[in-house]
């Protein structure tokens, strides 16, 4: 169940991947935000505290993959058990 900050997180998250013109200066600012380093930082903070851990994944010269995990559970399934 998502608190008031994980609810705008969400819209936050949600709004940056809307098709919207290039012109549009919130939209243009909410993406370059989410696309810093700062903004990866600021959502993985945000998530955290809605119960997910984060795992980040480099692939080489395809950039970075990003995943969110219950807090607790195994996050990777080649783990032994």
């Amino acid at each position: 169940m998502l608190d008031g900050r994980g609810h705008l997180l969400r819209a936050a998250v949600g709004f940056a991947t809307c098709s919207m013109p290039s012109y549009n200066r919130a939209l243009w600012a909410l993406r370059t935000w989410l696309d810093s380093w700062s903004g990866i930082g600021r959502v993985a903070v945000g998530m955290a505290r809605q119960g997910y851990d984060l795992q980040l994944t480099r692939y080489d010269e395809k950039g970075w993959r990003g995943t969110f995990y219950t807090t607790g559970m195994e996050h990777s399934p080649t783990s032994a058990t």
